[in-house]
Order: structure tokens, then C-alpha cells, then sequence
């Protein structure tokens, strides 16, 4: 039997349908089904189009199109769906990110038309946390940013950036976006650090929210700092705060080629449970 697939730019109305399939796997779609949560699919306030593909009338996979491009649940036929229609469109994103498998299959049908990426990280392990660790006490210090602290986190922020992604988030419209982002995290209390003498010594947020997962972003150590466990502690600080304030299950995802955060995170109680990849440009 043949099967009857389409692929579309889904509509409000689609909402329940998409939210289904988000949430049939609510770890490693956070970072989407927050925003969808939040906006619904209404490209203005989404920032972007979600994408449908169908199979014999049944919506079951999605991509997100916006500043990334993020393959949702994507079945090799859906991926194949989706790079076609992203070499139609051409590429408006800054980079491709999602589940290494459907990630990398859809990086070898785009490279030739998009390529080449500035970088390709094919294997970023997804790490998972649900319960704190019983031989790591939370930094007393690492707490809630303020709204008037903007000035104090942003130099911190735009390092983070800098070094993990290799180009300034400053680039551009002068850090704009960016500096909207910094602030939005900020202002819903999911920015923390640890000050000293007016100077971000560590710095983590929680990027995504949902009621099911979180996962937590822009993990960053002062260099001067570093070699001093504060990563440790600290990163055990933002975690009570995820597990007591925002959801059961926090995530992250880490290069693979960054042993020390990695051996970090594993101390803290965070496991492997699978695997991101990112292409940037």
C-alpha cells in the first residue's frame, strides 16, 4: 500500500495535534514546546513557522523553522519532506539543532545547497537530571539575577556566548536580540550567579520551561576562576532551583570534546540519555 504523505506550514488551529507530539517526548523538545506553549503557532509570536508532516491524514513529525531549524520526532521520510522544503525556502536560520540521528540526516541532504557550516558538533550528549546529588552541597552564594543587574551579567553572558559558539552575539544589530533574551530570562527568574566584588564568578539559566522538563543553558565559569569546583556547587545550586521551581526532569546537552563539563555534570547527577546535534553557520 502506498502511503498518502503532505507536508505544511501549520496553522493555530493545528495546536493540540502539534502540543501531542511535543510532548510525546518532553526532554528533548523543550526548547520548542516552551515557546509553543507559550506562543502557539502563530508565526509572529512564534518567531518562525512549524512545520507538518502527514502521513495518510495524521500529523507525525514537525520541524520548527525560525532562528534554528529543529527536526521534532522526525521520521526519515518527514526529513527528507523538510530538507526539500527548506532548499525551496532557503536558509533563514543560524543553525540546525535537534536529535543527532534526524539531525545528521538532515545536514547531508541541506550541505550541499547550505553548505559549508562555520562548525558541525554531530555529537553533543543529552544529559538528564531528576533528583539532587547526596555528596555536593549548592553554592549558598549562586542566586536569582535581578532586573538592575543587567549590567553585571551581560559581560558574563556575552563571554559564555562568545567562547562556546566562537562569534559575538553583539554581531549584527549590536546585541539587540541577545541583549532581549538576556533580559527575558532575567526578568522570569531563571538567570543565576554568583557575584563577587561586582563580577560574575559562575552563571547558569534555565533557557526552556515547560511543566514536564527544563533544561538548563549558558553554564560559565569566570576563567580566573576555573579549577576551583565552583562549577560543581554551582551547578548543583541551579539545579535545586529546577527541580524546586520549574519541573521534574532538567536537562542539558554538552560538546562531546568538553570532558571537564561533562565529568562536572556526572558528579552533579546528570546522565546520558541520548544524544543533540548542532550545525552552525
Amino acid at each position: 500500500m502506498l502511503m498518502q504523505t503532505t507536508t505544511r506550514v501549520l496553522e493555530p488551529g493545528d495546536l493540540g495535534a502539534a502540543l501531542a507530539i511535543l510532548e510525546s517526548d518532553p526532554v528533548a523538545n523543550a526548547f520548542v514546546t516552551s515557546r509553543v506553549q507559550i506562543a502557539g503557532l502563530d508565526p509572529w509570536r512564534l518567531g518562525g513557522e512549524m512545520w507538518g508532516w502527514y502521513a495518510d491524514g495524521h500529523l507525525r513529525s514537525l520541524c520548527y523553522s525560525g532562528a534554528n531549524l529543529v527536526p521534532i520526532c522526525a521520521t526519515p521520510e518527514a526529513v527528507r519532506s523538510f530538507a526539500d522544503r527548506a532548499r525551496r525556502t532557503g536558509r533563514r536560520c543560524s543553525s540546525i539543532v535537534g536529535p543527532a540521528e534526524s539531525t545528521a540526516r538532515l545536514w547531508r541532504l541541506l550541505e550541499p545547497h547550505w553548505g559549508p557550516a562555520r562548525d558541525v558538533r554531530p555529537h553533543q550528549p543529552l544529559m538528564v537530571a531528576e533528583k539532587m546529588p547526596e555528596d555536593i552541597a549548592p553554592d549558598p552564594y549562586v542566586r536569582r539575577i535581578r532586573k538592575d543587574e543587567m549590567d553585571v551579567i551581560m559581560p558574563a553572558c556575552v563571554a559564555m556566548f562568545t567562547e562556546e559558539v566562537g562569534v559575538s552575539p553583539l554581531a549584527g544589530d549590536g546585541g539587540l536580540l541577545y541583549q532581549a533574551r538576556v533580559a527575558e530570562l532575567v526578568g522570569s527568574g531563571r538567570s543565576f550567579a554568583r557575584i563577587e566584588d561586582a563580577k560574575v564568578v559562575f552563571k547558569a539559566e534555565i533557557g526552556a520551561a515547560t511543566n514536564q522538563a527544563c533544561q538548563i543553558q549558558g553554564v560559565w565559569v569566570a576563567p580566573e576562576h576555573r579549577g576551583k569546583g565552583l562549577s560543581a556547587t554551582g551547578m548543583a545550586a541551579v539545579l535545586r532551583y529546577a527541580l524546586a521551581d520549574v519541573a521534574p526532569i532538567v536537562s542539558l546537552y554538552v560538546n562531546d570534546f568538553n570532558a571537564p563539563a561533562r565529568a562536572c555534570y556526572r558528579r552533579v547527577g546528570f546522565c546520558e540519555t541520548g544524544a543533540f546535534m548542532s550545525v552552525l553557520f
